[in-house]
């Protein structure tokens, strides 16, 4: 689709160490359609923000595109010029970090950080730093900050997290946008502001029929705002469906275990979650990745990557159970 905001197929990504090539990204697919609102689960090191921040090109520098193709409405990422790169970031997509401690500069006020993204975004013509204040305060106020004026002409330490991540919101979406990710934008938060923050993103962006991609390790959160759930293993996607249909209906080991591993209001105990590790990338298992973990497994999974196989209703899965079936 030429108005698809993101499309990634077959993607390795790998990352040069000091004991050698850490095979981090193992054939990632993943779309995004216009307006639709994307979730990534899986466990810590699995590859999400490295999926990430391959779409927007600003991954470390020992990092290694080893193969696939990220496309942009249509256009190669992959293959874009800096200045192409430039005007992706600048104009058509933004990003809301993990740390905005670590997203806003320490030394700059939050009016001159603000001002500098609206300026690298839009054409203008020469204006002093009090033209752009009345648009700095409308952002502010967009994602429920209190006493906007004061927050303009405050360093980021004298605010708190919750009002240094709304900061980094308004800065997201300083300008008109295609796509939004949201990196696990709750998780240096308190519990109390969480649920404040994502319904706050989530009203915004169906404002501006945004399409957005939600990293989150909080499974609830994932339900009550995403339309469609991406499962993520190892570097691997293993399952794919809407979001009604993927938690009421969940097929591979991977994604049983994951919300087996839930802890739920009704009680009955606790769960034992799922037993090993997410693999050494440097010698990862051959086959699927899951399978010294999996509870299921077969001899071939210990041999061959299984295919993604479309099991109907929109619902595909990549696992060997099923190919068989």
């Amino acid at each position: 689709m030429a108005d698809r905001p993101i499309e990634i197929s077959d993607l390795y990504v790998g990352y040069k160490t000091y004991r050698g090539i850490s095979k981090v990204l193992n054939g990632v697919h993943l779309t995004v359609d216009a307006g639709e609102k994307i979730g990534i689960i899986g466990e810590s090191g699995c590859g999400k923000t490295t999926t990430m921040k391959t779409i927007l090109q600003i991954l470390p520098t020992n990092a290694m595109i080893q193969g696939g193709e990220v496309h942009f409405r249509s256009k190669n990422v992959l293959r874009m010029s800096k200045k192409e790169l430039n005007e992706l970031r600048r104009k058509h997509m933004a990003m809301i970090f993990q740390d905005p401690t670590a997203a806003l500069n320490p030394v700059f006020k939050i009016e001159t950080q603000l001002i500098d993204i609206i300026k690298s975004s839009e054409e203008y013509e020469v204006k002093k730093k009090e033209d752009f204040r009345p648009k700095c305060i409308r952002l502010l106020k967009e994602v429920a900050l209190p006493d906007p004026e004061r927050v303009l002409d405050s360093y980021p330490f004298q605010l708190s997290g919750g009002m240094r991540q709304r900061v980094c919101i308004a800065m997201a979406l300083a300008t008109p946008r295609y796509l939004l990710i949201a990196d696990e934008p709750t998780t240096n938060l308190d519990v109390t502001i969480q649920d404040q923050v994502l319904l706050l993103i989530k009203n915004i962006v169906e404002k501006r029929q945004l399409s957005v991609i939600l990293i989150s390790q909080a499974l609830g959160a994932v339900k009550g705002f995403v339309n469609r759930v991406y499962v993520m293993y190892a570097g691997s996607t293993v399952e794919v469906a809407e979001t009604e249909e993927l938690f009421s209906n969940p097929l591979h080991p991977y994604t049983k275990g994951l919300l087996e591993s839930t802890p739920k209001l009704t009680g009955g105990g606790f769960s034992e979650g799922i037993k090993g590790r997410v693999p050494d990338y440097i010698n990862p298992p051959s086959g699927c990745r899951f399978h010294p973990r999996c509870n299921q497994v077969l001899s071939r999974c210990k041999k061959e990557k299984p295919p993604f196989i479309d099991t109907g209703r929109d619902h595909g899965v990549a696992c060997w159970l099923y190919h068989k079936k």
